[in-house]
């Protein structure tokens, strides 16, 4: 029996890495699949048993792990994180005035997919029948125009030195505040989660005159809306020798991580 419930253990909480396939995939959280083994659910083994160690986090990545549950439980918060999490993102496009060469229509699904820094836990869904306010909407403008620098050196051939301007990125979007948004939204700073997104390049005469409205929504309505860019998980690896390692074989497999362990890498 001893023999039996460590199998047992090792179904439950292993996934198995094998020369040509992987083993123990599936989930089994129900009583009675495997005799003599307590499969049934409590709520207070669960959580003491359940912890998350974050292993990194700063304002772009976050790692952290998850101990205590299945891999199909991983899975299931990574797409939560990728489809179901809500985000501010630019839903509507107001084209007034455009003289690049970028066409209406690549420009908004460009600024469409640039991320929006904004609380969602803020904001209303909004009803697509009603005009948006300031419960529901950001609204963002991104006004420039590209002209020659009276300046740069006759013999040049540097854009960035001849125009002014002739770059167009993410920065160049500006907050309009809707209502009363500038008091309630006094110490938040709304707008482009990066600066440096290219959105068009202008040459002199070139002119972009939008607004744009930012609407809440969630993943699973349009990519744009996920509030992550990647969302992956991976199994913690467990290694374990089938038979003894000696001599020649030792060396090769056991020293380059001996070296690692030694120095600190």
């Amino acid at each position: 029996m001893a023999a039996t419930m460590s199998n047992v253990e090792e179904i439950r909480s292993r996934v198995i890495l094998g020369e040509f396939n992987v083993k123990n995939v599936h989930s089994s959280n129900f009583p009675g699949n495997y005799p003599g083994y307590d499969d049934t659910w409590d709520m207070q083994k669960f959580q003491k048993n359940f912890r998350i160690d974050v292993v990194h986090l700063d304002e772009s990545s976050m790692e952290f792990d998850m101990v205590g549950i299945d891999a199909a439980i991983a899975n299931a918060f990574r797409r939560i994180l990728l489809a179901e999490v809500p985000t501010m993102a630019i839903e509507k496009v107001f084209i007034y005035n455009n003289t690049s060469i970028v066409q209406d229509e690549v420009l908004a699904h460009r600024l469409g997919l640039v991320p929006i820094r904004a609380d969602p836990r803020l904001f209303e869904y909004r009803n697509t029948e009603e005009e948006g306010s300031e419960i529901d909407t950001i609204q963002l403008q991104l006004k420039i125009k590209c002209s020659r620098n009276p300046r740069a050196s006759k013999d040049s051939s540097d854009p960035r030195e001849l125009y002014l301007n002739h770059m167009v990125y993410s920065r160049d979007i500006k907050w309009v505040p809707i209502g009363n948004q500038a008091d309630v939204f006094a110490d938040a700073v709304i707008g482009p989660v990066h600066d440096d997104i290219l959105i068009a390049q202008l040459r002199p005469g070139h002119e972009l005159d939008i607004i744009m409205h930012c609407v809440k929504g969630l993943g699973k309505d349009h990519a744009k809306f996920s509030p992550v860019a990647t969302a992956s998980y991976r199994l913690l690896p467990e290694i374990t020798l089938l038979e003894p390692v000696e001599g020649e074989k030792a060396e090769i497999v056991l020293l380059p991580y001996w070296s690692e362990y030694k120095t600190g890498v």
